[in-house]
C-alpha cells in the first residue's frame, strides 16, 4: 500500500519558480492597478471638461470625499452584507461539493440530481423571492438562501469536473492494487480535484457576494446597499459600491491564499487542473 501511495499522490508541477519570478507577480499586480488608475484619472477628467451634473455622475474625488467622510458608518452598514456573504459561501461550498460527491460515485444520482440542477440554476432567482419571503420571512435568511442557490452551482460543476480528471493510469493502478473506492477518492480523486474545487470557490465567492446584494434589494432591513439607497445620493451609491468591491477582492484573496495553503500542504506542488 505504500507503493499505491506513493504512486497516486505524485503531483505533476505547475512550474518551475525561475529568476524572472518577481518580475511576473510585479506585472499581475501591477499592470491592473495601471489600467484601474488610468480609468480614475479618465473618469475625473471628464467629469471636470464636461457638463455632467455630479448628481448624475460624480467624479471620483467625490466619491472618495464621501467614503472618507462617512467611513464609519459605511463599514459598520458592511458588516451584515459580509457575514451574510461568507455564510452564504460556506454553505453554498460545502453544498456543491458534496453533490459534485454523489453525482460522481453514482450514475443514478447523476442521472437523476444533474438535469434538475441545471434546470434550477436556469430559473431566475428573483422570481423565487416571494416563496423566500413567505417561508423564511424578511431579513438575513432569506438573502443567505438567495445567495446559496446563486453561489453553489459553479462549485458542483467544477468539483464534478475534477473528481473525474483523474488520470486513468492512476485510476488504473489503484485498481490493480486492489484499493477500495474510499482510497481511491482519497488519494487520487481528491487531490487531483483541488484545483478545480478551488476554481469553483473563486467564482462561488463572486455569486455568493452578488446574491445577497440581490438579496437585500429584495428582502433586507439592513445591508451596504440598503443604506446607500436610502441616502439617495449618486456618491455614496458609488462609495458603497467600491467599499463592496474592496470586501469581494478580499474574500477572493483568502480563497487563493487557502489554494496556495494546499498546495503547500501537498509539497509546494499540485496536480494540474482547472486553477484560475
Amino acid at each position: 500500500m505504500a507503493m499505491f501511495q506513493e504512486a497516486v499522490s505524485a503531483p505533476v508541477r505547475l512550474g518551475s519558480r525561475g529568476a524572472g519570478w518577481r518580475y511576473r507577480l510585479a506585472r499581475l499586480v501591477l499592470l491592473p492597478l495601471g489600467f484601474a488608475l488610468a480609468v480614475l484619472i479618465a473618469w475625473e477628467l471628464f467629469c471636470r471638461a464636461s457638463d455632467v451634473s455630479p448628481e448624475l455622475l460624480p467624479p471620483p474625488s467625490a466619491v472618495w470625499s464621501v467614503l472618507s467622510a462617512n467611513w464609519g458608518i459605511l463599514f459598520q452598514q458592511s458588516v451584515p452584507t459580509t457575514f451574510e456573504t461568507i455564510i452564504s459561501f460556506v454553505a453554498a461550498t460545502l453544498l456543491g461539493v458534496a453533490l459534485a460527491v454523489a453525482i460522481t460515485f453514482s450514475a443514478r444520482v447523476r442521472e437523476a440530481l444533474y438535469p434538475n440542477i441545471v434546470m434550477f440554476q436556469l430559473i431566475p432567482k428573483i422570481a423565487l423571492a416571494p416563496l423566500f419571503i413567505v417561508w423564511l420571512g424578511v431579513g438575513s435568511r432569506s438573502c443567505i438562501v438567495v445567495a446559496i442557490f446563486i453561489a453553489f452551482f459553479p462549485v458542483v460543476v467544477s468539483t464534478t469536473t475534477g473528481l473525474v480528471s483523474a488520470k486513468p493510469e492512476v485510476m488504473q493502478l489503484c485498481r490493480s492494487l486492489t484499493a477500495s473506492e474510499w482510497q481511491m477518492f482519497r488519494l487520487a480523486r481528491f487531490p487531483y480535484a483541488m484545483p478545480f474545487v478551488f476554481a469553483g470557490m473563486k467564482v462561488g465567492v463572486t455569486m455568493a457576494m452578488i446574491g445577497v446584494i440581490v438579496g437585500e434589494f429584495i428582502t433586507a432591513q439592513a445591508g451596504l446597499i440598503m443604506f446607500a439607497s436610502s441616502a439617495g445620493e449618486t456618491a455614496t451609491v458609488l462609495a458603497a459600491i467600491v467599499l463592496l468591491c474592496g470586501i469581494g477582492l478580499a474574500l477572493f484573496c483568502l480563497v487563493a491564499l487557502g489554494e496556495i495553503a494546499v498546495q503547500r500542504w501537498c509539497g509546494g506542488e499540485m496536480p494540474v487542473g482547472g486553477s484560475i
